[in-house]
């Protein structure tokens, strides 16, 4: 991760609002990066305006910049907003949340703002995990008002990003997101637990060129069915490692160890 940013993070409580990545760190985080093919065409689109932004501008039709993505924890929501800064060449701030909530009245609402000011002074992929936090329903919420508050000016910093620069949202509880900030986002992606394709390629980029026996790399698209890609790409790691321990081949023994082990939350 790079600190080589030219104009100095907004700051909170003391810390930077955002850890900073240049598109080189990127580009190191998305080499094992694979797309359920829904996604990947809404991104290979999404690109592909911003490409072609003065055509579009000269028929007055709008640029999409702001990405909502939904769906459970280890399903490549993150790696994605990496994937889109190394694809633009800017760098990705991912923003902290811990520093931008804020028990004062009134703070929350202000850092808000001020990463938002940022990153339209400043061409960037701004990415905000847990979008919920600051993107929750103003209808029946026990802190109603100051929630309110973020919220207003949440909506009133994405109505004014025009800009260079692109924002994208996570979240694993869009049933929980204010009906108005939902509107605001052109683009929005799902995402699922990998399917056997998805599941096969991943666990083929995983493995790469460690040794292994024959029939390993089916064995553990088997055995590792119902598996995020976080967890996939951890029980592969583990699995690796006992094979070096061993000195030996990777072999679906080692999978089947590590899983035993790592105990995943499988989705059925």
């Amino acid at each position: 991760m790079s600190k080589n940013n030219n104009n100095r993070l907004p700051r909170a409580k003391g810390l930077e609002m955002a850890t900073y990545y240049t598109a080189k760190d990127c580009a190191r985080k998305v080499k094992r990066i694979v797309f359920q093919s829904e996604n990947r065409t809404i991104i290979e689109e999404f690109l592909i305006i911003l490409a072609m932004k003065d055509k579009f501008e000269e028929h007055d039709v709008p640029i999409p910049n702001k990405i909502v993505m939904y769906g459970p924890p280890g399903t490549g929501k993150t790696l994605t907003a990496f994937y889109m800064a190394q694809q633009l060449d800017v760098p990705l701030l991912l923003v902290r949340l811990d520093t931008i909530i804020h028990s004062h009245l009134g703070e929350t609402a202000s850092n808000v703002r001020k990463i938002f000011e940022y990153a339209k002074a400043s061409p960037c992929v701004l990415f905000l995990d847990e979008f919920d936090a600051i993107a929750r329903t103003r209808e029946n919420n026990d802190e109603v008002k100051e929630m309110a508050r973020v919220v207003n000016t949440l909506l009133q910093c994405l109505d004014e990003f025009e800009c260079g620069s692109v924002f994208m949202a996570a979240t694993n509880l869009q049933e929980e997101l204010d009906h108005a900030v939902w509107r605001r986002f052109d683009t929005k992606m799902t995402y699922g637990m990998p399917d056997d394709a998805t599941r096969n390629e991943y666990i083929r980029l995983l493995i790469g060129e460690f040794g292994q026996e024959e029939g390993t790399q089916e064995q553990a698209a088997a055995l590792l069915k119902g598996c995020s890609f976080a967890d996939m790409e951890q029980i592969v790691l583990k699995a690796k490692r006992k094979a070096i321990i061993e000195g030996s081949m990777l072999t679906a023994r080692h999978i089947h160890f590590s899983l035993e082990e790592y105990k995943p939350h499988v989705m059925a």
